[in-house]
Parts: structure tokens; sequence; C-alpha cells
């Protein structure tokens, strides 16, 4: 439960946090003009209250061999509770897929998918995800040129437009 209303301050906070969680409490202070020491209560706070989820790097998938990105649509054999339950906890543990959604339509499930090449993605395909009893039908999207991809999320102008718990 959150104890308090989040405000047009926290808004700036997160924004400056979202462009770059390596700025310091003093540089984030100037920013949105307050003293250091209530911007650090605020980030606790935010923190606290599951604002801020946690602190990453973004790392260069080229550079890691790992630039060659497919889009996977996953449909099971038949959905149920144990079955999806059971899917989800596979592909949790797959370091490979690192996105994945269940998703309305013809297919059940799309993963997010890293790797080195084509030929690793299909050996992939057939020795990790073709080991998982529940898969029905897999269709591939393989990315050829990424136009926009970011890894934040709009943060509403108004207070009043964030859903609270």
């Amino acid at each position: 439960m959150i104890d308090s209303r989040i405000d047009s301050t926290d808004i700036q906070i997160l924004r400056c946090m979202q462009e770059n969680a390596r700025v310091t409490t003093k540089e984030l202070a100037a920013k949105v003009n307050l003293s250091t020491t209530p911007v650090f209560e605020r980030l606790k706070r935010l923190e606290r209250e599951g604002y801020i989820q946690k602190y990453v790097a973004v790392l260069d998938a080229e550079k890691l061999n790992q630039g060659f990105v497919v889009f996977c649509s996953v449909k099971l054999r038949q959905m149920g509770k144990e079955i999806a339950r059971d899917f989800t906890s596979r592909i949790k543990d797959i370091p490979q897929v690192t996105e994945c959604y269940n998703v309305s339509g013809e297919f059940d499930y799309l993963l997010k998918i890293h790797a080195p090449d084509m030929k690793y993605y299909n050996e992939f395909l057939i020795n990790v995800l073709g080991t998982i009893d529940s898969l029905g039908s897999v269709q591939s999207a393989f990315v050829m040129n990424s136009v926009k991809q970011t890894n934040g999320i709009p943060i509403p102008a108004a207070p009043d437009m964030i859903k609270e718990d």
C-alpha cells in the first residue's frame, strides 16, 4: 500500500533517474530545486513504494555478440493453469529469453530472444524451446533494424494520472 501521494517533484525525480540512474543525489537535487536531504528521502520512499524497482546498466548487445534479436510467438498445445505455470517457469530460467509476455490473439506468448546469429537461434529453437512439452507451435520474426528502442516508460505529466495501489 502506498503511504503518500506522488507529486510533481517526484515525477521530475523519476524522469531524471530514468534518463540516468547514476546521477548523484547532489546533481538530482539541483535539477529539481531541492537540497540533497529531501531528494535522498524522496528517492528512498520511491524505492520503498515500488516506483523505482531496480537500477540497471543498459548493455550493447552487438558488442556482446547477442545482437541477433528474434520475436518468437508461441502457441501452447493447450492452455491451462498448470501448463501456463510450467511454461512460464521454464521460460524464466532461459537467459536468451530477455522478455516474455502473455498475449491475446492467435498466440499465447511473445518472447524476445537474443542470440549471436541465425544458426545459434535455430539450435536454440530445437534444443531449448523444443524441449518444452507444452509447446505447440512457434512463429519467429527476425529484427532487421531497430528503429526505436527505449528502456524507459512514459511518465504522465500530472501526479493524479498515476495509479496508486
